[in-house]
């Protein structure tokens, strides 16, 4: 990363490490952006050089500094090289200028404050004359997303055919702004963030190319705070140089940047998944008073989470440079320990708690409260096995489930050791509805303990009659023809006309019903329906729209069964001869009259045939 060869001899004032190690050739690119400078290097050998290329990336990636580099490539010359090339080690006649900005024949736009025409109409004008001095005479455009739309048509023209000794290099951070017909022109890069060990092993050469001391978890923590862009770290290791007093170390990078010990951050952890909640508050509480800034403790616990979780499926991912020793040794264990469905549950409610603890005028207050909500909900069964114990017991039609012999239930704990066993200790109570009224269904969640290793704490629905169980009312649903059966027992005859007309089952499961409506229908026909189910069979329903095909509606199928009969009707033998004794006649209706004789002989319904005489039924007296 040195720029020897390329630095005025002169400038004796002091440069910011991110100016100052600057990359200057393709070999220094190589940090996190290889695919790039191979697919470059591949083009350059073979000349098949385009013209315009297209850089994206998040901030501080290097995308200008890129298009410089570019630039330099294109108009590299030397005594013994005359041509485009890569290799750069040796500088050119045109490489410090093209470097430093000032060349003449390299010519760099903002777009940002150049949005207009007018400023694209003047390049236009331009690229007719050839370069000054060198090969090419290329254009950089920054921020190219931020161009006008009548600027990029004015452009099109010129990218799709400029001439020959014309290159256009654009750079941007919202590719999706880019008009397609522009992206079509370019030849895409899209330089990737740089990953954190990268940025270590950066900051790491730096450093001993500047005699600095420093501590390798204070250098893990600058990086992960850049978030992939080496120009937002080294701005950032410069700012520790100098808090440091000449030195990184842990301490001074955690104050500067309001961090908590990452240590002190899984203990943090591992009180929350064993659902104390006092543990817990006391930890955040030391952390704050420490000078930790909440809502950087809520994101590391979250970043510790999806850790843990990575590991649990990636087992690699603990040998990444960028962890302490801590992470790597404990996240290990807690993957194995703690269940995927607490991992996720424990993502999602940080995910809602760290904007929460942002907008709030107490960002502490705030904090402890998710604190508290997360380690309440380490005590709760899984929604998912939850669920699967209600279905299976409203599926079997009897919810009657034996409590535990101390009356409450005997969840299991996410275990932290090696064996991974539950803990018997009672972490979660019976949960009990409102009372019903008289001759209603009362259903009370209860914990009970899991038969897998991984599962959490578990539901199951209780359900008991008061008064006489024998006046309970056992309402089995499995179809949509039971909802309109239902509709038509408790007098709602528009909401029957309505599901047999605009309803599409999808999905049917007890206490789930998923629908497609069709397009002129009302949409208030699911809150209906959840309403109205609740009301007649004693148990919540949840209605939900979907996109589905599904089901005909039962209007829709009774008609294909009509038309069905219609065709096996036309099989029959006197039915055909009444077909052929009257040009004309059609079949109009099938009256379905079959008694058990019939049922045991397979005997085909009677059918009504029109004629000009009048409608027949087979087997009437015809004067024939």
């Amino acid at each position: 990363m040195s720029d020897a060869g390329l630095t005025n001899p002169s400038q004796t004032g002091y440069r910011v490490l991110a100016r100052k190690y600057r990359p200057k050739d393709f070999s220094d690119l190589m940090v996190g952006q290889e695919p790039m400078v191979r697919t470059l290097t591949n083009a350059f050998e073979t000349g098949r050089i385009a013209q315009a290329y297209m850089l994206t990336g998040v901030r501080g990636v290097g995308k200008t500094t890129t298009a410089r580099i570019l630039a330099r490539a294109l108009n590299y010359k030397t005594a013994e090289i005359d041509k485009p090339t890569i290799d750069l080690r040796i500088p050119g006649e045109h490489c410090q200028a093209i470097m430093e900005g000032r060349h003449v024949d390299v010519i760099e736009m903002d777009a940002a404050s150049h949005t207009g025409i007018d400023d694209i109409r003047e390049i236009i004008e331009q690229v007719r004359y050839r370069p000054v001095s060198a090969r090419y005479k290329v254009y950089i455009i920054d921020e190219v997303h931020m161009l006008s739309t009548q600027a990029f048509n004015g452009l099109l023209k010129t990218l799709e055919e400029p001439p020959e000794h014309v290159k256009f290099i654009f750079a941007t951070t919202e590719i999706r702004k880019v008009p397609i017909t522009v992206l079509s022109r370019c030849q895409r890069f899209d330089l990737r963030r740089i990953s954190a060990a990268d940025l270590v092993g950066l900051f790491s050469t730096i450093l001993a190319k500047e005699a600095i001391e420093f501590e390798p978890e204070a250098l893990a923590m600058i990086a992960r705070a850049a978030e992939g862009s080496a120009r937002d770290g080294l701005s950032l290791l410069d700012q520790a140089i100098a808090h440091g007093g000449g030195s990184v170390q842990v301490e001074t990078v955690r104050g500067m940047l309001g961090l908590a010990d990452r240590a002190r951050i899984v203990d943090l952890f591992e009180h929350i998944v064993r659902g104390d909640v006092t543990a817990a508050l006391q930890e955040f509480t030391a952390q704050y008073e420490a000078g930790a800034n909440p809502v950087v403790v809520l994101t590391d616990l979250a970043d510790f989470t999806h850790l843990v979780t990575r590991i649990k499926y990636i087992p690699a991912a603990a040998d990444d440079a960028s962890l302490s020793e801590v992470e790597r040794v404990r996240g290990a264990e807690f993957s194995t320990a703690v269940a995927v469905t607490t991992l996720s549950r424990m993502w999602q409610m940080l995910l809602k708690g760290i904007p929460e603890t942002e907008n709030s005028s107490r960002p502490a207050g705030a904090a402890e409260m998710v604190l508290i909500r997360l380690a309440h909900a380490a005590n709760l069964p899984s929604p998912e096995d939850a669920a699967r114990r209600v279905s299976e017991l409203l599926a079997s039609g009897n919810g009657g489930a034996p409590s535990l012999p101390n009356g409450s239930g005997g969840g299991a704990r996410a275990s932290l050791g090696s064996s991974a066993a539950p803990s018997t200790a009672p972490i979660a109570r019976a949960i009990e509805t409102p009372q019903a009224s008289a001759g209603q269904p009362v259903a009370r969640l209860q914990a009970v303990p899991s038969s897998t290793p991984e599962a959490g704490v578990v539901g199951r629905i209780e359900t008991k009659q008061q008064e006489n169980p024998s006046q309970a009312p056992k309402i089995s649903i499995r179809s949509l023809a039971d909802i309109s059966d239902l509709c038509t027992a408790n007098r709602e005859p528009i909401l029957r006309a309505r599901i047999r007309q605009s309803v599409h089952l999808v999905k049917l499961e007890p206490g789930r019903l998923e629908i497609r409506l069709e397009p002129d229908a009302p949409k208030s026909i699911a809150s209906d329906l959840s309403t109205k189910l609740k009301e007649w069979t004693g148990i919540t329903w949840w209605v939900t729209l979907s996109n589905e095909r599904g089901e005909p509606t039962l209007a829709e199928a009774e008609a294909q069964i009509k038309e069905q009969h219609k065709t096996d009707a036309k099989t029959d033998t006197d039915v055909a001869a009444i077909l052929a004794q009257f040009p004309g006649a059609r079949i109009i209706d099938v009256r379905i009259k079959v008694t058990a004789e019939d049922e045991a002989e397979d005997v085909q319904p009677p059918a009504i045939i029109e004629t000009d005489e009048g409608d027949i039924l087979p087997g009437d007296d015809l004067d024939i």
